[in-house]
C-alpha cells in the first residue's frame, strides 16, 4: 500500500512537471541582427538612445542572435519613435501630483537580408512604466529619466519576445 502511495506521488510530481511551452525557430541563416540608432519623430531629445540601447542589450543578453553592424548582419530591426507623452495618474489630497505615467509609441520593421524579405511591419507599438514624484520639479524631471530607461528595458524585452519567438 506504501509503495503505491508513493509511486502515486510520484507520477502526479512528474505529472505536474510535465509542460511544454512553445518556442519560435528562427529561420537558420538568422544568426545576426542589426539594430541601427531609432529615429525620433518626437519632440522629447535623446528619447531614441535610451530605446536603441535597450534593445541592443536585450538582444545581446538574450544569447539566440548575435548584434553586428548593418554591413554584416543576415537581418536588420529597424524603429521609430513615434509618441511620448507623460501622464498625471496619481494625486495626493492638495491635488499634487504624485505618479506619472510615461507611454512610448514605436513603429518597428524587421528585415531578412539574406533573403531580401520583409518579416513584420509593426505600427503603434506601446509600452509604458510609471514613476513617483516625490518633491521638486527637478526630482520629477530626473525620475522621469530612470522612468524612460525602465521602459525601454521592458519594451526591449517585448520587442525580443515578439521578434524571435512569432517564428
Amino acid at each position: 500500500m506504501r509503495r503505491r502511495a508513493a509511486l502515486l506521488a510520484l507520477i502526479a510530481t512528474a505529472v505536474a512537471g510535465c509542460g511544454y511551452g512553445l518556442r519560435g525557430t528562427l529561420p537558420s541563416h538568422l544568426k545576426t541582427i542589426a539594430i541601427p540608432t531609432f529615429a525620433n519623430r518626437t519632440s522629447e531629445p535623446g528619447v531614441e538612445n535610451f530605446l536603441t540601447r535597450a534593445v541592443v542589450d536585450a538582444f545581446s543578453t538574450n544569447g539566440r542572435m548575435r548584434v553586428v553592424g548593418p554591413e554584416t548582419a543576415d537581418s536588420i530591426l529597424e524603429g521609430e519613435v513615434t509618441g511620448y507623452d507623460v501622464q498625471s495618474i496619481a494625486f495626493d489630497a492638495s491635488a499634487n501630483v504624485r505618479q506619472y505615467r510615461l507611454i512610448v509609441t514605436l513603429n518597428l520593421r524587421y528585415r531578412d537580408v539574406k533573403e531580401e524579405k520583409l518579416l513584420f511591419d509593426r505600427r503603434g507599438y506601446q509600452d509604458w512604466a510609471d514613476f513617483r514624484v516625490t518633491g521638486s520639479v527637478s526630482s520629477t524631471i530626473a525620475l522621469e529619466q530612470v522612468a524612460l530607461s525602465a521602459a525601454s528595458v521592458e519594451i526591449a524585452r517585448s520587442i525580443v519576445a515578439f521578434t524571435l519567438e512569432r517564428f
